[in-house]
């Protein structure tokens, strides 16, 4: 059996757990530089669409006295550890799918009661951490989800917990849930499939399997067959990606070259810090930068510069410049740039790679980047940066209504009065 735990309104939820005051108040959290709607309560939900821009729903925030936070990425990134290592306790099989839903698989557990476990899962996570959450258990990943949607629609009727455990109940599930709502069927798929006369998620499952992997891909095939109860789609590792990006829109527009360098040696720093952690090595760097698109009486750009190392590195040092020789090669006169991002890929573990004779990484590098890593974990904070960094800021974002960072900074604690 496979279980989902997905967390309710995950963003709007770590605020209220820190501020008890917004309980039943409708919230929403804004993205990077305060931008978009990201995250709503089920308050806010009736007046604010998901993704809408801050600046055109300012009167509705204020018509409908809608709490506006800027996204606190460090807190949430916090209490999301903390739920998935809460989840590590019901099972040592844990596919963590995102920062606020997981899968789980219960190798074993044949004689439990995998209702009453699901509200186990949910009360300590409510208990301990103060987040809620919905869980739905099935035979596959799939129907998980499924499960997990009837327990998020229906929390009076199931508790916030649904269990698939009958062909009964698969096709029930199957036969409520329409199309577009089925996990990994996108919108191109969605049209392609109702073409097919696909409108509930049941039709999909009597399509023949022979002719849908032939018309479509094993994807959607492996897709089918999960919802059919037959277990294909397994845990996923997910601790080492395939390639990292770190790319940001600036708070105000960048024409001189200096600030742009700034943000991209922060950029790559981030990139390197996180290789590290994942112990890898890369062995290509891309840079990109590009102009607002917003503004129409501006010259439009857009350019990116790759770089192909001579030998797999994790060196902050070696990233950023780099990175930074990239910048002086697309970097444009006259030009506003709005938006910059570093990404590197081809990834190799860090202990295992074809050597190269004639070049390879400056050993000090290594026991330094050691250090300043120790130093940042330690301190939860970037306290050591290179030169060409910002040394009072890591991002150079908007965020006007920031909540304190309770759990990573001890200066920024709760205080009980």
């Amino acid at each position: 059996m496979f279980a989902l735990v997905d967390c309710n309104n995950f963003y709007a939820s770590c605020e209220r757990v820190f501020n008890p005051g917004l309980l039943n108040q409708p919230i929403v959290v804004l993205s990077n530089n305060d931008g978009c709607v990201i995250s709503r309560s089920d308050e806010a939900k009736k007046f604010i669409p998901m993704g809408a821009p801050a600046f055109k729903f300012k009167q509705d925030f204020e018509r409908f006295d809608i709490t506006v936070l800027s996204s606190n990425y460090p807190l949430y990134g916090d209490m999301s550890e903390r739920v998935m290592s809460i989840l590590t306790q019901f099972t040592p099989d844990v596919e963590v799918y995102s920062i606020d839903e997981a899968f789980l698989e219960f190798k074993g557990f044949d004689t439990l009661d995998f209702e009453d476990y699901g509200k186990k899962i949910k009360n300590r996570i409510a208990k301990w951490i103060g987040i809620p959450t919905c869980v739905g258990i099935a035979p596959t990943k799939a129907l998980s989800k499924v499960a997990n949607k009837i327990a998020r629609k229906f929390p009076k009727e199931t508790g916030g917990v649904y269990v698939i455990d009958s062909e009964e109940k698969r096709i029930r599930a199957l036969k409520w849930l329409t199309i577009e709502k089925v996990w990994g069927i996108g919108y191109r798929l969605q049209k392609r499939l109702k073409e097919k006369g696909c409108i509930k998620a049941y039709d999909f499952t009597q399509l023949d399997s022979n002719w849908l992997r032939s018309n479509f891909s094993i994807t959607e095939w492996k897709l089918q067959q999960d919802l059919k109860g037959i277990p294909v789609l397994q845990l996923e590792d997910t601790t080492t990606k395939k390639a990292i990006a770190t790319t940001r829109s600036f708070e105000s527009t960048f024409s001189d070259i200096i600030d742009l360098k700034e943000r991209v040696a922060t950029f790559a720093m981030s990139c390197a810090e996180k290789l590290r952690k994942q112990q890898s090595c890369c062995y290509m760097l891309i840079v990109t930068l590009s102009s607002n698109r917003y503004e129409k009486d501006q010259e439009r750009y857009k350019a990116s510069k790759s770089v192909i190392f001579s030998h797999p590195t994790n060196s902050s040092l070696l990233i950023t410049k780099e990175a930074l020789k990239a910048v002086e090669m697309i970097f444009k006169k006259g030009i506003n740039y709005k938006r910059a991002g570093v990404i590197i890929t081809g990834l190799v573990p860090n202990d295992n790679y074809q050597l190269n004779i004639f070049e390879n990484e400056n050993p000090k590098h290594k026991s330094l980047m050691n250090v300043i890593d120790f130093v940042n974990n330690k301190y939860k904070s970037d306290k050591i940066k290179l030169a060409n960094q910002d040394l009072e800021r890591t991002w150079k974002m908007r965020q006007e209504h920031l909540s304190p960072k309770y759990t990573t900074n001890i200066n920024q604690i709760i205080k009980v009065k």
